[in-house]
């Protein structure tokens, strides 16, 4: 999958607006300044449908973005013979949007308010083409908020200018982040020409495209520059010379004001904050086991003059997302000194409060968690790739992934198959992990750390070979082999845990 759509998971689900019976209300969804809130809401409803009879796996399914400890959490609840369903969701801000859609449809998200303490009631009722015709929400929301948004998103990630590409890059960086700044409000005007949205989700989504497009493009400005010169000249497959950056490239970041609280609303946010974070240029330093003031101050030294200030609530939020990698994607406890440095800074505060929370789900988790092991195979033909991983595994069963570090189905994948993995821990079942160059060897190494189990960083060739024979066009893909060697099952897209763990118990 394109790099370009898989960053913002959750605004390209759907690019098309949801056929509802909209109420004629305005009450806006995010109408208050966010708080940080260490708390939970419920969602309860009821689910209506004219072809339920038969169906009797009906989830409801709910992701919701925690912009402290840096992760998407996913949810998802059975629907019961009379249709109604009834969830617990953790929180990390007073009040949240979360992505929600019902496996009749899933292609038609909703956008939901959760308030921490409260609960929202929503019945969602559908026609005979599984097409949403009536919500009836309390407490009251804007439907059109609800069933608009990621309509607008996917329009505008889709927007392409009526104009021949312009070549940037052979040009200064300067001349491509002004062209971002043309592209970014080009985009936003079919936003702005939106009449029934409200004014504070437009402010809002307006927040989330920019950080989105600036992490699909402007960050990856190498990346950028060769895609750019392909679409411009004759090369279809060269690679010019790219201007080098340094730190100063990204004075582009003052122009988000990201000392705004709203921006703790916005989805993209988690992957904005882990792009400055890993970013070689800018080079800030694991937060590790130094105490939190200190850290702060060499970041500082690096970011305050980038973002336009030195002081608020935007530097604790990054604090915070620095554990948070450790914690989600590594799922490495916090040590003692770092509990410490934790309590010192933040007492008994919110922030504290979540991540001691993530802390305890994390050390249950790396209870089960097997060590990461990378095996070289870089010497091994194309062809014999999978002969020679199998041939490891004598008389076990197989299932091989193929991901990417940047590719967030396949994060989200592997977060959601954790419970199962854990389940099979003491059966004949290896699991089996590969990328490419396209995942950054450091990050590819950092990341693993949190997958555990068997790893392999093939050549571009290898790839390749392994993509065209198996036909297989986009990642996350898998191969499920038995006891014998026989490949029994290959798909492309995690079809959820439920699927996944039958297919692998029919072979063991």
């Amino acid at each position: 999958m394109k790099k370009l759509t898989i960053i913002f998971l959750l605004f390209i689900i759907a690019l098309s607006t949801v056929n509802a019976q909209i109420d004629k209300q305005s009450v806006p969804m995010v109408a208050d300044i966010p708080t940080i809130v260490a708390g939970t809401a419920k969602l309860t409803g009821r689910i209506i449908s004219p072809n339920k009879t038969g169906k009797d796996s009906i989830f409801v399914n709910i992701t919701v973005p925690n912009p402290i400890s840096g992760e998407f959490v996913k949810y998802k609840a059975l629907v019961d013979q009379s249709g109604k369903f009834s969830i617990v969701v953790e929180m990390e801000t007073d009040i949240i949007l979360v992505h929600l859609n019902t496996t009749l449809n899933s292609e038609k998200p909703l956008l939901v308010k959760l308030t921490s303490g409260g609960i929202t009631n929503i019945d969602i009722s559908y026609n005979s083409g599984d097409d949403i015709k009536n919500i009836v929400v309390t407490p009251a929301m804007n439907q059109n908020d609800m069933t608009r948004s990621f309509g607008l998103i996917g329009e505008m990630i889709e927007f392409r200018p009526d104009r021949a590409p312009k070549r940037l890059y052979d040009k200064s960086y300067d001349e491509f982040l002004n062209h971002a700044k043309v592209s970014l409000s080009e985009r936003l005007e079919i936003l702005n020409k939106d009449t029934l949205i409200s004014k504070e989700l437009k402010e809002m989504l307006a927040k989330d495209f920019h950080l989105w497009l600036y992490i699909a493009h402007v960050f990856n400005y190498e990346e950028t520059m060769i895609g750019n010169y392909r679409n411009t000249s004759d090369d279809k497959s060269g690679k010019p010379n790219i201007q080098k950056i340094d730190r100063t490239y990204f004075r582009f970041l003052k122009d988000f004001k990201l000392n705004d609280p709203q921006y703790l609303r916005c989805l993209t946010l988690l992957e904005f904050q882990k792009a400055i974070l890993q970013n070689e240029t800018l080079g800030l330093p694991l937060i590790g086991e130094n105490d939190i003031p200190s850290w702060l101050a060499s970041v500082k030294v690096i970011l305050s003059d980038l973002v336009g200030f030195d002081n608020g609530l935007y530097y604790d939020i990054l604090a915070a997302n620095a554990y948070g990698r450790q914690l989600t994607e590594e799922i490495r406890p916090l040590t003692e000194k770092q509990k410490e440095h934790i309590t010192n800074y933040w007492k008994n505060g919110e922030i504290a409060k979540i991540l001691f929370r993530k802390n305890q789900q994390v050390v249950e988790l790396n209870k089960f968690k097997s060590p990461a092991v990378v095996n070289d195979i870089s010497a091994v033909p194309n062809d014999k790739i999978i002969e020679t991983i199998l041939a490891k595994h004598q008389n076990k069963v197989v299932l091989i992934d193929l991901w990417a570090t940047w590719c967030g189905p396949c994060l989200n994948a592997m977060q959601e198959f954790r419970s199962t993995k854990n389940e099979l821990r003491d059966k004949d079942i290896v699991f089996v992990y590969l990328t490419n160059g396209s995942s950054p060897r450091k990050l590819w190494e950092e990341k693993i750390k949190g997958i555990g189990d068997e790893h392999y960083y093939l050549t571009a060739a290898q790839w390749e070979y392994i993509m065209d024979h198996f036909g297989f066009e986009a990642i996350p893909s898998y191969l499920l082999f038995n006891k014998e060697r026989v490949l029994k099952n290959k798909f492309t897209a995690f079809p959820g845990n439920l699927e996944v763990k039958a297919m692998i118990k029919s072979l063991l």
